[in-house]
């Protein structure tokens, strides 16, 4: 696979190359922990890449449940979408400001939509500057597209199948989240939760598999990394988190390498944490 691959990841050269593109569309996702103090649509407002629509987080989530930013039901995903002027023969590009971190999770969410033509864009917007690109401060001209949606439920897992397959040990269950926190060292960002793992599972920090200027390592590097990690490519896996935002680093990767059986469990630890009758597991 190439470094630049439309329904993965593409290069800040890429992009540029295409930005003429009329059925290209390009996302601002940038979302962050409450402790980075930083404000994404105040920041797409100031600049951002030509022709970029910003896309809040909980804007493709479901209000309806108690976790954080869940997917949401297929009607709001389709709606938010022709709202952004994103439709069918698209080819979407997400960016977030970090680099490469809330991006991951709408190329995700499209995928379990069935969207394909969905690319991160490596690096981000922090690349993109750094490199003396275009930027602008104006806002996109909208126009509606009908989007054609077909939800891919293996793609995503909750509590009782990933309940399930701790018990039994398959799929495997890997975990993007600090070593002291899958080792219950360090306390949740989110009250009310206990500390540690869910039991059998690996633990893989999404952080491992980027590098210093927050693009996506190269592919031999990311499969090292998770071998590394003693997770096994030829079997089933099932990526978690805190709440499902770094776990869809770990299911990007796994696509990067060619690994196609994997979902996510979309409640994560946000979920499993909260609820006592679920074991956990330290150290």
């Amino acid at each position: 696979m190439s470094q630049d691959d439309p329904k993965t990841l593409v290069s800040t050269e890429w992009l540029e190359a295409h930005l003429t593109n009329p059925d290209l569309r390009i996302l601002d996702a940038s979302w962050y922990l409450p402790d980075a103090q930083r404000d994404p649509k105040a920041e797409y407002d100031a600049g951002h890449i030509p022709g970029a629509r910003f896309l809040a987080m909980d804007d493709v989530s479901d209000a309806r449940s108690d976790l954080p930013h869940t997917a949401p039901p297929v009607e709001k995903f389709m709606s938010r979408m022709r709202a952004l002027g994103v439709g069918d023969g698209h080819q979407v590009v997400v960016y977030d400001g970090a680099g490469l971190f809330s991006a991951a999770r709408i190329w995700w969410l499209f995928r379990l939509m069935g969207k394909t033509d969905i690319a991160v864009l490596d690096g981000g917007f922090r690349k993109w500057q750094a490199e003396g690109r275009e930027i602008e401060d104006l806002p996109p001209v909208i126009r509606d597209r009908h989007m054609t949606v077909q939800r891919q439920a293996h793609l995503i897992k909750d509590v009782t199948q990933v309940a399930a397959a701790a018990k039994l040990g398959v799929p495997q269950v890997v975990d993007a989240r600090s070593p002291s926190r899958f080792r219950g060292e360090d306390p949740e960002p989110r009250p009310g939760l206990r500390a540690g793992h869910i039991p059998g599972s690996s633990n893989l920090h999404y952080a491992s598999l980027l590098a210093e200027d927050g693009t996506m390592k190269p592919i031999p590097e990311l499969r090292a990394a998770f071998e590394a990690a003693e997770v096994d490519l030829s079997k089933p896996v099932i990526t978690t988190c805190g709440s499902g935002v770094t776990a869809a680093i770990l299911s990007l990767a796994l696509e990067r390498i060619g690994h196609r059986d994997h979902s996510l469990y979309d409640g994560s630890w946000s979920e499993w944490g909260m609820y006592d009758g679920l074991k956990v597991a330290t150290g």
